[in-house]
Protein backbone atom coordinates (compact mmCIF):
# COMPACT_ATOMS: atom_id res chain seq x y z
CA UNK A 1 0.00 0.00 0.00
CA UNK A 2 1.36 3.43 -0.91
CA UNK A 3 2.60 5.68 1.83
CA UNK A 4 1.97 9.45 1.67
CA UNK A 5 5.68 10.09 2.35
CA UNK A 6 6.84 7.87 -0.53
CA UNK A 7 8.62 9.54 -3.40
CA UNK A 8 6.81 8.81 -6.67
CA UNK A 9 9.15 8.26 -9.61
CA UNK A 10 7.62 8.39 -13.06
CA UNK A 11 9.11 6.53 -16.01
CA UNK A 12 7.64 7.35 -19.42
CA UNK A 13 8.45 4.56 -21.87
CA UNK A 14 5.71 5.30 -24.37
CA UNK A 15 6.90 4.54 -27.88
CA UNK A 16 9.17 1.69 -26.76
CA UNK A 17 8.38 -1.93 -27.48
CA UNK A 18 9.24 -5.07 -25.53
CA UNK A 19 11.76 -6.17 -24.53
CA UNK A 20 12.96 -2.57 -24.23
CA UNK A 21 10.01 -1.69 -21.95
CA UNK A 22 10.79 -4.55 -19.61
CA UNK A 23 14.55 -3.94 -19.56
CA UNK A 24 14.16 -0.20 -18.90
CA UNK A 25 11.76 -0.85 -16.03
CA UNK A 26 13.88 -3.63 -14.50
CA UNK A 27 16.97 -1.41 -14.65
CA UNK A 28 15.09 1.26 -12.68
CA UNK A 29 13.75 -1.28 -10.16
CA UNK A 30 17.25 -2.71 -9.64
CA UNK A 31 18.84 0.74 -9.27
CA UNK A 32 16.25 1.70 -6.67
CA UNK A 33 15.94 -1.68 -4.98
CA UNK A 34 17.02 -0.49 -1.52
CA UNK A 35 14.62 2.46 -1.64
CA UNK A 36 11.78 0.25 -2.88
CA UNK A 37 12.38 -2.35 -0.16
CA UNK A 38 12.40 0.38 2.49
CA UNK A 39 9.11 1.75 1.13
CA UNK A 40 10.73 5.11 0.36
CA UNK A 41 9.76 5.15 -3.33
CA UNK A 42 7.12 3.87 -5.70
CA UNK A 43 7.48 3.69 -9.46
CA UNK A 44 4.88 4.80 -11.98
CA UNK A 45 5.49 3.52 -15.49
CA UNK A 46 3.64 4.97 -18.49
CA UNK A 47 3.58 2.73 -21.55
CA UNK A 48 1.58 2.32 -24.73
CA UNK A 49 2.86 -1.24 -25.23
CA UNK A 50 0.14 -3.74 -24.44
CA UNK A 51 2.77 -6.50 -24.11
CA UNK A 52 4.42 -4.53 -21.30
CA UNK A 53 1.22 -4.75 -19.26
CA UNK A 54 1.90 -8.45 -18.80
CA UNK A 55 5.71 -8.71 -18.91
CA UNK A 56 6.48 -5.92 -16.43
CA UNK A 57 3.96 -6.99 -13.74
CA UNK A 58 5.07 -10.63 -14.06
CA UNK A 59 8.77 -9.84 -13.66
CA UNK A 60 8.39 -7.25 -10.91
CA UNK A 61 5.77 -9.37 -9.14
CA UNK A 62 8.25 -12.25 -9.07
CA UNK A 63 10.62 -9.89 -7.27
CA UNK A 64 7.95 -9.50 -4.59
CA UNK A 65 6.60 -6.03 -5.31
CA UNK A 66 2.89 -5.26 -5.52
CA UNK A 67 2.01 -4.16 -9.06
CA UNK A 68 -1.19 -2.76 -10.52
CA UNK A 69 -2.04 -1.88 -14.11
CA UNK A 70 -4.53 0.81 -15.09
CA UNK A 71 -5.74 1.62 -18.57
CA UNK A 72 -5.73 5.35 -19.23
CA UNK A 73 -6.62 7.41 -22.27
CA UNK A 74 -4.00 6.41 -24.86
CA UNK A 75 -1.63 4.56 -22.51
CA UNK A 76 -1.31 2.14 -19.60
CA UNK A 77 -0.12 3.07 -16.13
CA UNK A 78 1.84 0.42 -14.24
CA UNK A 79 2.24 1.16 -10.54
CA UNK A 80 5.04 -0.57 -8.65
CA UNK A 81 4.63 -0.09 -4.93
CA UNK A 82 7.56 -0.03 -2.56
CA UNK A 83 7.83 -2.52 0.30
CA UNK A 84 7.78 -6.06 -1.02
CA UNK A 85 4.93 -8.31 0.02
CA UNK A 86 5.72 -10.41 3.09
CA UNK A 87 6.83 -13.92 2.20
CA UNK A 88 7.43 -12.98 -1.44
CA UNK A 89 10.49 -14.10 -3.39
CA UNK A 90 13.37 -11.64 -3.27
CA UNK A 91 16.04 -10.76 -5.79
CA UNK A 92 14.01 -11.85 -8.80
CA UNK A 93 14.08 -15.53 -7.89
CA UNK A 94 11.37 -17.63 -9.42
CA UNK A 95 9.28 -19.73 -7.02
Amino acid sequence: MSNASQELIEIDIRGQICPSCLLTTLREVNQRQAELKAGEVSLRVKTDSRDATSTIPAAVGNMGYPVTVEKREGYYLILIDGRPREGAAQGGAMT
